[in-house]
């Protein structure tokens, strides 16, 4: 009998001494995020602006007309690409609205049809915790977009 004791007591310290996965802490990775966006603003001394969203954006050509709107279709240009200056996607012409593309992609609507915006994404309005065809989960993204046209 003690010996299955002493057998049980064993696999109970086993089994406890386990390391457990720690949960994912979102307020501890958007402190991180918004710490390497200051580091990379920094560094390649651009002024951006923080919006009530999260995303850090720069207006580089502001465009004419009327602003797109959070249900808007819109066509653009656009490169994206990981802190490190990996570009992970380019493309022309590229159509879609709002809900069609990560949550950051909103701050667009700062600029009008003609408008060049660099928009530096916190991973929580990115991909999150989760990697995506070859972006590391807990990427802060970067995209240079230009906003050729939309309508609502």
């Amino acid at each position: 009998m003690k010996r299955y004791l002493l057998i049980t007591c064993f696999f109970i310290a086993a089994l406890s001494a386990c390391k457990k996965d720690t949960p994912f802490n979102a307020a501890k990775q958007a402190a991180t995020d918004d710490a390497a966006i200051q580091a990379y603003i920094k560094a390649n001394n651009i002024t951006a602006t923080k919006d009530a969203s999260g995303v850090y954006y720069a207006v580089i050509t502001p465009g004419t007309g009327a602003y797109p709107n959070a249900n808007s279709t819109i066509t653009v240009n656009y490169t994206g690409k990981l802190l490190n200056g990996s570009v992970f996607d380019s493309e022309s012409a590229f159509v879609t609205t709002f809900s069609g593309v990560i949550a950051g992609w909103e701050a667009i609507t700062h600029i009008n049809t003609g408008g060049r915006i660099l928009l530096l994404i916190p991973s929580a309005l990115g991909y999150g915790n989760t990697a995506n065809q070859g972006i590391p989960a807990n990427s802060v993204l970067i995209f240079t977009i230009d906003l050729t046209g939309f309508s609502n």
